[in-house]
Formats: structure tokens, sequence, C-alpha cells
């Protein structure tokens, strides 16, 4: 059914209403693209679905997707709910159709279930695109450019934060950090090891500490996570979430310390600045953060049609899309190598040896 020779792709989604939804609008991602007509979704849910076909002005609405997949001859499918128990079925499902895939993030619960979405994806031709929409975003790019050219000198550490609010910790870490973690490998590359620790209340977590987050989106634990990455070229990053710290998103960003500038990159990518001073004390050196004027783009809005134009590209040059099934595993080998880390007391090595979650051994 797909094919880079095809000049117009046919798309729909998959929504769970009361069970994940339609994601960060995921189904929204096609209006006004010039070279894809949005023909159908699926959910279970009467209402949900009804809302969902006005709101994409879809021509069908099937109770089960893969009724839908039987009878749509279709190219794109957007597998949209939250809650990541049902990820690999749909996108499985999708795969065996010949689709290729927008799907919502984390991609899967646990490793394995990556390898095999990464497997069928690669053996079937099939492209999936994962929805860390801020890789996708101009000023994203602008930055990258930056490092590339030199503005900063040698990149050689980035500092990130969770939004902190309620659920920091393991929460924070799943839900928001995916996004810093995919954009720390956007910028420095693959990660070789890390060392972490996880906490809560003040003590070390164990294994009787996992838990499933506020939704189905793999396990968690600790209200305090902090975790020390080594990449490729002598990078080194870290990543810190607490819980309730004062001020709703407090810190959530991330900062990219360069030989001779730093760049900042607020977590909702609507902040960008630059302090141009090697110092790792900007009061030493009398600097502050100066505004920068790059290209802008919402997240979830652009972001989301940005990657569905992405992914109609990759399909056509036969490449993968700039946030791939491949790189959202390796945001989720982030994560997981947390709790290794702290589990076994000491630095792993990445990726992980075993696909297990590591809290569910």
């Amino acid at each position: 059914m797909s094919g880079g020779a095809k000049k117009r792709y046919r798309a729909a989604a998959i929504g769970h209403t009361g069970r994940g939804n339609y994601g960060h609008s995921l189904h929204l991602a096609y209006r006004d693209l010039p070279n894809v007509d949005f023909v159908a979704l699926s959910d279970p849910d009467p209402v949900g679905r009804d809302e969902a076909v006005a709101q994409t002005n879809a021509a069908r609405g099937y109770a089960n997707y893969r009724e839908m997949l039987v009878e749509e001859s279709l190219d794109i499918v957007s597998v949209c709910p939250r809650w990541v128990n049902q990820h690999e079925d749909m996108v499985m499902a999708c795969i065996a159709s010949g689709c290729h895939v927008y799907c919502e993030k984390p991609m899967t619960a646990d490793l394995a279930s990556a390898d095999r979405v990464v497997e069928a994806a690669k053996s079937a031709g099939v492209k999936i695109a994962v929805a860390h929409q801020g890789v996708y975003l101009p000023q994203v790019h602008a930055m990258r450019e930056m490092i590339s050219s030199g503005r900063i000198g040698r990149l050689i550490g980035m500092e990130a934060w969770g939004k902190q609010d309620h659920r920091g910790g393991g929460e924070d870490t799943l839900v928001l950090g995916t996004h810093l973690f995919n954009m720390m490998r956007f910028f420095a590359g693959n990660p070789k090891g890390l060392m972490a620790y996880v906490s809560t209340e003040g003590r070390a977590i164990a294994r009787i500490d996992a838990r499933e987050a506020n939704e189905p989106i793999g396990l968690i634990a600790g209200d305090s996570v902090t975790a020390t990455y080594f990449f490729e070229n002598g990078v080194t990053g870290h990543f810190s979430s607490r819980k309730d710290q004062p001020g709703k998103g407090r810190g959530y960003g991330l900062v990219l310390v360069g030989e001779t500038a730093s760049l900042a990159i607020g977590g909702n990518v609507g902040h960008f600045s630059i302090m141009d001073s090697a110092a790792w004390a900007p009061w030493e050196a009398g600097q502050a953060w100066q505004n920068l004027d790059v290209p802008s783009g919402s997240l979830h809005g652009d972001g989301n049609r940005l990657a569905i134009e992405d992914l109609v590209a990759s399909i056509q040059n036969d490449r993968p899309p700039i946030s791939s099934a491949t790189d959202a595993r390796w945001a989720l080998e982030m994560i997981h190598g947390i709790y290794a880390s702290h589990l076994s007391v000491g630095r792993v090595e990445l990726p992980l040896s075993s696909r297990l979650h590591p809290l569910a051994r």
C-alpha cells in the first residue's frame, strides 16, 4: 500500500477515548497538508469517535482499528493513545498492513517490546516516526547548526531538568524526560553509559518501590532522580528531576555547554538564549543570558505537522525519520539505564544487555 512513488498519501488515526485518547492531538497533524488525505479513524468509544470524526472531517469512523486497517487502503496511520500498553499491538497491526506510523511517546513500555517494533518495521520496510515533537522544530535545528558551525566552541556538556512538578522523579523522567533524552542525542549522539541514583522520601529505592504511573506507560519509581551520561566525543550529560519543586515548570529544559559559550532551550521549546562566556560561573565574567532570535514553531501544533511532513519525506527518500523508532528506543534505553545503574550501584553500559524492565526483574 505504501511507496515513495505515490504523490498523495491516505492517512488515518487510531485513538481510544478514556484509555489514552488521542495523545497530544496526533490525529490533527494532517490538517492543510497538500499531499495527504485524512480519510478515517478508529475509536471503540462512540462519543469520542464522533467527536474525533467531526474534528478531523474524516470520511469514516470505525470501532475497531483492525477492521479499519482491512477496509481502508492506507499509507500512514497515527497511533495516538497515551497509554503505552496498547502501542505494540497497534503498531504491529499497522506494520502488518504495510502502513507507515506516527506514534505517541513513549513508544513502548520496555526495551524488548521496542526491539520487536524496530525489527518488524525494518523487515517490512515501514517507517515509524515518534512524537518527540521538539526535534522537528526549526528553532532546535537552528541551535544544532550553531553548534556545528562552532558558535559555542566544542560541545562539552549538557544539563537537563525535568518539569519537577507533582510528577517529579520517576514519572517526570518518563513522561517529559523522554523528550529531553531524545534531544540530548539529537545534539550529542549516542550515550555510551551512565551512573544514576533514585530515591523516594530520602531513601534509595528498591524494586519493591516500582509502580505504574498515573497512566499505564510503564513502571516507574522514586520522587528524585539524578543521572550522569557519558556520550561519544567526550560529551557529558546530566539529568535531574525532583518532586514538587517551587514554581510549576521550574527548570524544565536543556542547557548546552560549549567551550566558549552556552545555549539554553526551554522545555516547551519557546525560549532560547545564549551566554557568551566560557565561565562556569557567569557572575565572575559579568555575563547574562541573552535571548536568541531564531525561527519559531509551536511544540504540538507545528511539531506534529512537521513530523508528518518529515515522515512523508522519509518514505519518499528512503531514510529514517528525524525521530524514528530507533531514536525512541534509545530514549527508553536512557530511562531504563537509570534504574539499572541505581539497582546495580554502579555504572552501566548502553545499550543495556538485558531488555527486560530493570524494575520488573
